[in-house]
């Protein structure tokens, strides 16, 4: 039985990681003063410039039921039996709705939906799981129950520079009424429940982040062994970062991603978030 592994744009996997297991990448897109563009169309460092340079607000776009009909309908007749199509938390976009739905659309061809409940490149580790499994002729429901097994080791603490965006794009928990006093310190957040939340208000920026490196500490203590450092713009405090983790934690993998235009206009430019996961 083929398998085929996609995943929406907001995982950035790298050309070698799609390559790698012939994963599918189908984009969100943005609209930035009239102008609207897939995300994998434009550099994410090309991205906040234009974001700089516009005094409007950039807004996403998920993809259309038909874009993943169409896909869905293409790999079909590649000759793949079943689809595992993994996607960022339903609490932030309808994206995952979105391909369930194209799913029940298509004649011939299996699509089972998996909701990560987060974003970036720790939504990545399920798809390079998936991709893995599928590689070696894993089953759909198989590839999905192995991917639900991950979630209780999965999550990620990020740190931004301003709360506004989140506010703006209405992706900060309507729960969190303290976005006020939020708005002057520079707050840990994290996914609950599919939204993202504040997880502590921390009066600055490097106080912030050493919270999310405890965080991640006391993962690595409990299996953790995959890490990644993301940036929004700030690469070289990110490779900093990457370089003190690694010498300190030398039994795991750690890696650096971005936060792309779609995430990156949420959270706005100078975020700097951790995520992991245990992959068996």
């Amino acid at each position: 039985m083929k398998t085929a592994i996609v995943t929406d744009s907001t995982a950035y996997l790298t050309p070698e990681e799609q390559s790698r297991f012939n994963i599918k990448v189908i984009p969100l897109a943005v609209n930035l003063a009239g102008e609207v563009f897939d995300e994998t169309a434009i550099t994410p460092s090309a991205f906040y410039d234009k974001v700089r340079a516009n005094k409007d607000f950039p807004k996403t776009t998920q993809p259309s039921i038909g874009r993943f009909v169409e896909l869905f309908e293409a790999l079909k007749q590649q000759g793949f039996e079943e689809v595992v199509s993994i996607h960022l938390s339903s609490g932030i976009s309808g994206t995952y709705q979105g391909a369930l739905q194209a799913g029940e659309m298509v004649d011939g061809i299996t699509v089972q939906a998996f909701d990560s409940e987060i974003s970036c490149a720790v939504q990545g580790y399920y798809v390079l799981k998936a991709g893995e499994m599928a590689a070696n002729g894993a089953s759909a429901q198989t590839i999905i129950e192995a991917l639900d097994a991950m979630k209780p080791s999965v999550n990620a603490y990020f740190v931004v520079d301003d709360l506004a965006h989140l506010q703006r794009g209405g992706r900060l928990s309507a729960a969190a009424a303290i976005i006020g006093g939020l708005l002057q310190v520079k707050p840990v957040l994290h996914f609950v429940d599919k939204v993202i939340v504040p997880f502590e208000k921390i009066r600055t920026r490097k106080k912030a982040v050493k919270r999310a490196e405890e965080m991640m500490a006391n993962a690595i203590a409990s299996g953790a062994n995959e890490v990644v450092v993301i940036q929004g713009n700030c690469l070289e405090e990110a490779e900093r970062l990457k370089n003190e983790f690694a010498q300190k934690y030398p039994q795991v993998n750690f890696k650096i991603s971005y936060f792309g235009p779609v995430i990156g206009t949420h959270l706005g430019e100078g975020s700097i978030g951790i995520g992991w996961c245990e992959m068996k």
